[in-house]
């Protein structure tokens, strides 16, 4: 059965009336629109609601789903620990997911000790929809680290197994949006929070889900936003889906976005598959962007295809030119997969007998041993963008009003411990922020004494 109904909801505490003690008044739009939902599910009588919230537990590689028979919680974390809920899961539902994501080698199953309901992302909706309807099982999805369109193919394998279910079901995504609206907000004043808003805006009434593919990755994070990737998988669900999307009321009164929206599916359309619409323009647009590529691009890129399909590398001599062979340098190697980093590692000093190996080495090593993300596969290819920092010998200063964000990286060093810092990435605006990096890097403490130094790079991409 498709999804009878499908919202995005936002999850302030101070909305519900015991927590806010009339605060909530100064968003009566939003409370006033989470009432008109919850009277909305009521009269739909879902057998089973489905919450996807980023408060929920997460992990870096992997979609929880909350287990167990019941989840037991409260708003004591906000001063009213006698505001008791109660939900029952569905486990048949439950165990449904996890054969498909299995199937479809999706990295989803249930969470052992999800059944502490401290999620205020689920609890905010769940206690407006209980003033007019209890009689439904939940399923709760929590996200993850991986890269937004693995969130969307999430979403995808979930609309399937609930299109396959003769229950009727209705979906949540738990979403506030910029927090950076307010110069007394959580975060502060900053341009990209109204901007990210007015175009998530623009996106759900338009319902051209792609462009929560596209957007840019730099404005997401500067947005400050809590709930993209809960938005996205409600979009996978529906994709291939029409839909009219209603947005029943947006506003910012403390400087955080909440957003109340209706989506309904109204039946197939074959023109509406962003997933592989969005994977066939990234992969035009980095092949047309490999061609225009230099040597340097080019040397990493074939070094880690042929690796990974031969355990080889190529022949560097029949290759590369003299200066690759004869001179030495630092070199950093990054991969971006959709616009997300997929690996990074590098020299500060070259370690190597030339160019050409330090590139090889580097390049393989991002792909296939940063302990942050799982080797690149085969699959990966046609969507991977190379970056080859050739760096100058790092020289020491005093201060760091001899730092640039967006002309030196940098190295903090205290003893054996080392932490470096490209120049130009995003959300590192300030030297104090890169320095803070660096020190996380290397597990540094803040009150640690430092050695400082800076380095240019020559970029190639």
């Amino acid at each position: 059965m498709p999804i009878i109904g499908s919202y995005i909801l936002p999850h302030p505490p101070f909305c519900v009336p015991e927590v806010g003690r009339g605060k909530e008044k100064a968003a009566e739009k939003t409370v006033a629109s989470l009432i008109a939902v919850a009277k909305e599910i009521a009269a739909l009588e879902p057998d089973t609601i489905v919450f996807i919230s980023p408060h929920s537990e997460a992990y870096r590689d992997f979609f929880p789903i909350a287990d167990g028979e019941v989840g037991i919680g409260n708003f004591s974390a906000y001063g009213v620990p006698g505001l008791n809920f109660r939900i029952f899961y569905d486990r048949e539902l439950v165990k449904e997911i996890a054969d498909a994501a299995s199937q479809n080698k999706i990295a989803a199953g249930p969470s052992a000790g999800s059944d502490n309901l401290s999620d205020h992302g689920t609890l905010v909706p769940l206690y407006y929809i209980n003033r007019f309807y209890r009689n439904f099982k939940a399923v709760r999805l929590g996200l993850s680290g991986f890269p937004l369109l693995e969130h969307y193919r999430y979403g995808q394998m979930l609309g399937n197994v609930f299109a396959n279910s003769q229950k009727k079901i209705v979906v949540i995504a738990s979403a506030d949006l910029s927090h950076c609206q307010r110069a007394d907000g959580p975060y502060g004043f900053r341009i990209e929070g109204p901007r990210y808003d007015e175009m998530m805006q623009k996106i759900i009434e338009t319902g051209n889900f792609g462009l929560l593919l596209s957007m840019d990755r730099s404005l997401i994070s500067k947005a400050k936003e809590c709930g993209h990737r809960s938005i996205l998988v409600l979009a996978g669900m529906l994709d291939r889906e029409e839909i009219k999307s209603t947005i029943l009321s947006h506003e910012a009164p403390f400087g955080i976005g909440y957003l109340v929206a209706k989506i309904e599916a109204l039946g197939f359309d074959a023109s509406r598959a962003f997933y592989e619409l969005y994977c066939s323009k990234e992969e035009f647009s980095i092949n047309e962007h490999t061609e225009k590529s230099d040597l340097y691009v080019k040397w990493a890129r074939q070094c880690i295809e042929t690796y990974i399909k031969t355990k080889k590398l190529p022949p560097m001599e029949e290759i590369l030119p003299d200066n690759f062979l004869k001179t030495k340098a630092g070199v950093f190697v990054t991969i971006y997969e959709h616009g997300e980093l997929r690996g990074c590692l590098g020299s500060v000093k070259p370690l190597k007998e030339n160019l050409g190996q330090e590139i090889a080495h580097n390049a393989v090593s991002a792909a296939t041993c940063d302990p942050r993300f799982s080797p690149i596969k085969k699959s990966e290819f046609p969507y991977l963008k190379i970056v080859v920092d050739v760096l100058t010998n790092p020289i020491p200063i005093l201060s760091v009003m001899d730092l640039d964000v967006t002309k030196y990286g940098i190295i903090v060093e205290n003893g054996d411990r080392k932490g470096v810092v490209l120049p130009g990435l995003s959300g590192i605006e300030t030297p104090d922020q890169q320095i803070d990096v660096a020190r996380k890097k290397a597990g540094i403490e803040d009150d640690e004494e430092i050695t400082l130094y800076r380095f240019e790079v020559k970029r190639h991409q």
